[in-house]
């Protein structure tokens, strides 16, 4: 899963990702040739430590998680060019984007603009991610119209079919509604041939507070939310700068400041656990003395599509699954007296993989 950070310069942007990440990076305004920060972080797992427990394998991984830092918009920000223009490609292979907004007050740091108006920020975002999707569609909408009338009429119906979907998604994006809005089908999808359009993926808002603020942190969340959260969009409060901070310390010393400023969560744990709600995740596991492992995939994924994960011969030759819920092999103590209990059973290929679930993949290739 990658989770693309994206912001106007001086939102403690990279702040936040060094938070999350227990990262380094340079804070700071990028140069023109800065490159993205990238931070891989393991996913915590207290059933992926319980198995290792169980069968004390010889590895145990976690899912994992790659966020990745672009550089901040500069001068030409809200012209029309779009955040982090060079990068558009790879901001396009994001799984869902994280804009971090701008909440706190800094004498030492002074906004582009300089009053601080989160709402300002989130609607100047908004407006250059769907300036970035209107150019792709105008452009493919013009290639459509020369192409059309060299084809066969009987090769035109797809074309037409694909001409109208995308002058409805322009239409949309020219009233201010993002695509992730408009309702698209999965007929819909497959007319775009996998189409990588920013203002489709899910996004999450992170506004980002001063340390002066952390007090009021869940009445301005619920603000915010109420305010933002609309359909593939979330919203989350956080402090960058405090978080960030608290790296320096040990986990003891650092829940132990969390809990005197009244904190619940880490930042880590908690940009993780809105990640996964954001994009509609679960993890199952897989055990054994080799490896205990956590896999992510997609909540409704059925059981083949869940051995693709792990490999693409399990889902090629996928014939059935055996699985155990986590809860129950911890119970039982062991996947023997989990069968002499009747909790192991038996999956074909239409079984939803649940979160928690333990599989062992059958196949033959």
């Amino acid at each position: 899963m990658q989770l693309g950070i994206i912001g106007l310069a001086r939102s403690g942007k990279t702040t936040v990702f060094n938070a999350v990440t227990r990262g380094s990076a340079q804070v700071g305004a990028y140069s023109s040739s800065a490159q993205p920060n990238v931070g891989v972080v393991n996913v915590p797992d207290a059933r992926v430590d319980r198995l290792a427990e169980l069968y004390k394998p010889k590895k145990t991984t976690y899912a994992t998680i790659q966020y990745v830092d672009f550089p901040a918009a500069g001068e030409s920000f809200g012209k029309g060019e779009g955040p982090a223009g060079k990068f558009i490609n790879d901001l396009a292979r994001m799984d869902a984007l994280i804009h971090v907004v701008r909440a706190f007050e800094d004498d030492a740091v002074p906004h582009p603009e300089v009053s601080i108006d989160p709402d300002r920020d989130i609607a100047t975002m908004d407006l250059e991610l769907a300036f970035l999707d209107l150019s792709i569609i105008e452009r493919r909408l013009q290639r459509l119209e020369t192409e059309m009338r060299s084809v066969k009429a009987g090769e035109r119906d797809q074309m037409q079919r694909l001409k109208e979907l995308l002058s409805r998604m322009k239409a949309g994006l020219e009233n201010e509604q993002p695509l992730r809005e408009q309702g698209l089908t999965e007929e819909d999808e497959k007319l775009l041939e996998g189409s990588q359009f920013l203002t489709a993926k899910p996004l999450m808002l992170v506004v980002n507070i001063g340390e002066g603020q952390i007090p009021e942190r869940d009445a301005i969340e619920a603000k915010c939310q109420e305010k933002y959260r609309k359909t593939g969009m979330d919203v989350a409060v956080f402090c960058g700068k405090f978080e960030m901070d608290l790296n320096e310390l040990s986990d003891e010393e650092a829940e132990e400041f969390r809990a005197s400023a009244g904190v619940t969560e880490s930042g880590m744990a908690g940009a993780i656990r809105l990640s996964y709600g954001l994009l509609g995740l679960i993890s199952f596991l897989t055990a054994g003395p080799d490896e205990c492992r956590a896999w992510t995939v997609a909540s409704g994924s059925s059981a083949p599509v869940a051995a693709g994960k792990i490999h693409s011969d399990l889902q090629r030759g996928f014939i059935r699954a055996e699985v155990i819920r986590f809860e129950d092999l911890v119970a039982c103590g062991s996947e023997a007296e989990a069968k002499k209990r009747g909790l192991l059973r038996t999956e074909g290929k239409q079984y939803i993989v649940q979160d928690g679930d333990i599989l062992n993949i059958l196949f033959n290739v």
